[in-house]
């Protein structure tokens, strides 16, 4: 009872938090940082894949019917996008209301003998940013009273499923409930990254990213400690994806990469610089940096360092010799070395990593039917056109997808056509040389398919030495959400960032409309000097 009690109060934080931080414009910032990292890495992390477990590849599908489908609906129907929206928003937390049931259930088994009273702290730990997102998602949109009966709904069904027999939460488990769940997840995915109105206050010369940042590394501290508390004590803590396999990554990578940023740092401070004037040396510092090629070395071998380095140099040389120009070239350069090499390289490199992990823990999970190597080539090339990966955002692809069992030839596809292939790329190409660069990858998976590259050689260090890479990286990146907030760090991975830049416009006058228009072009243009190599 004590567990149900305490899971009610943590959703009224909900609204003194809202109270305490709407009272300013950085404050809100800093609230939509917390929830836009708590909310959205819980959802990434831990919950999809375990939908995924259950539901199989096809639970993709929905999700992501339920984060695009409502922005294709607002696009073809522009004139009812608020009532889109709304629907989504409502859609959302009738999926929130219908997981409550299960919470209820979890803590009923939490108490019951052999299993772990992490799994009731859990869901009374994410129940805070649960009750802190329904309030700032509904009080602008509906009012106070529509946002109180959403809390106290949510506690009555949290309630039923605490009191409720066995047979009712049979029939809502996840087995029954999977797609639905899938799609409601992709729903509040949407109005997460989707800010809703009443919290667009005008920041166009990123006053409060300060803020904003501030709040998404509590969001992160919070999320961390969620995610430790399931690997601790969540009955599916062994299987090999999720939150315990993303940890272990993290630990295992961690380390290299930071040799990579003093390799960054080296040979900035030895005069290779993204603005050398030779374009070969600028094509090589897009495709292999050479930092990159460190981690390959030591964490995928021999054999795949020595496949990059050839078929990154074919393509260089392409590109060089046909005179390609480089998409999202430096824009300014920092003065120092270190300004660049655990600065701005870190900017522009981290959410690629983060993303890379992310999609690797999902599309390499053991439940998505993708064994087949041709089909994992179609499923990476449909992943590497709309985006413009950096070259060590490429390579933790590369290896997540080795960890989790992918083919060599999907991992040397990473390995080459990752830091190039993106439709940014090639719309500064003439058919010729995209039919080249073509004939490159295509031999380069022919060598892959013939050729074995895996080797047992490669570097394992002692747990304490992963663990400080951690710690170094978890303020590396802190540090950049810091500088940049939440948002701006994300929007660097789609070369389309107008898409991010999604507005839901309520009011219906002619002079609103032209002054966001204004505003969204002024936020295009300072986006454009931000872009990453």
């Amino acid at each position: 009872m004590l567990y149900l009690i305490a899971s009610c109060i943590a959703l009224l934080f909900g609204p003194l938090f809202y109270r305490y931080f709407s009272s300013g414009s950085g404050l809100q910032k800093g609230l939509d940082g917390f929830i836009f990292v708590s909310l959205g890495g819980l959802v990434l992390i831990h919950i999809l894949p375990e939908l995924l477990e259950h539901g199989g590849f096809i639970t993709l599908f929905f999700v992501l019917l339920g984060v695009w489908g409502p922005t294709a609906s607002e696009k073809l129907f522009h004139r009812y996008s608020t009532i889109t929206h709304n629907i989504t928003l409502l859609l959302g937390i009738g999926g929130l209301l219908l997981h409550t049931i299960t919470d209820g259930g979890a803590m009923v088994l939490a108490q019951q003998e052999g299993n772990s009273t992490l799994l009731a702290l859990g869901v009374i730990m994410h129940r805070l940013p649960v009750g802190v997102a329904i309030w700032w998602l509904l009080k602008p949109q509906v009012g106070t009273r529509w946002a109180s009966a959403v809390l106290a709904a949510m506690m009555a069904l949290t309630a039923v499923g605490y009191f409720a027999g066995e047979h009712l939460l049979t029939q809502l488990s996840l087995e029954n409930t999977v797609y639905l769940q899938a799609f409601v997840t992709g729903s509040i995915l949407h109005v997460v990254l989707h800010q809703p109105h009443g919290h667009q206050q005008e920041d166009k010369h990123g006053k409060y990213q300060y803020q904003a940042g501030i709040g998404s590394l509590f969001g992160l501290g919070l999320l961390t400690l969620l995610l430790l508390m399931d690997t601790g004590g969540h009955e599916h803590a062994h299987q090999p994806h999720g939150s315990e396999q993303f940890l272990s990554w993290l630990l295992t990578i961690s380390p290299i990469l930071v040799g990579s940023y003093f390799i960054a740092t080296s040979r900035f401070a030895l005069g290779l610089r993204p603005s050398s004037p030779s374009l070969a040396l600028r094509w090589l510092q897009r495709l292999a940096g050479p930092e990159a090629l460190l981690i390959t070395l030591l964490l995928l071998g021999p054999w795949f360092a020595l496949y990059q380095v050839i078929g990154l140099l074919a393509i260089g040389l392409l590109m060089t010799m046909t005179q390609v120009k480089i998409t999202d070239p430096h824009p300014s350069i920092p003065d120092s070395a270190l300004g660049f090499g655990f600065g701005q390289l870190v900017d522009r490199s981290a959410p690629w990593i983060i993303l890379s992990l992310v999609l690797a823990n999902l599309i390499g999970h053991p439940s998505v039917p993708l064994e087949n190597p041709a089909l994992q080539v179609f499923i990476l090339l449909l992943v590497f056109l709309p985006m413009r990966f950096c070259n060590l955002g490429a390579v933790i692809l590369a290896l997540a997808l080795a960890y989790s069992g992918w083919s060599q030839i999907a991992i040397a596809f990473t390995l080459l056509a990752a830091p190039v292939l993106s439709i940014g790329q090639l719309k500064l190409m003439n058919w010729k040389q995209g039919l080249m660069l073509g004939g490159i990858l295509l031999a380069g998976l022919m060598v892959a398919d013939q050729v074995v590259l895996s080797s047992t050689v490669t570097l394992q260090l002692p747990d304490t030495v992963n663990v400080l890479g951690l710690v170094i990286i978890i303020l590396l990146f802190g540090a950049s959400l810091l500088r940049l907030g939440p948002r701006q760090f994300l929007s660097r991975l789609m070369i389309n960032i107008k898409s991010t830049s999604h507005h839901h416009d309520h009011a219906s006058s002619h002079e609103n409309s032209a002054g966001h228009s204004h505003s969204h072009a002024k936020a295009n243009h300072t986006e454009h000097h931000h872009k990453h190599q």
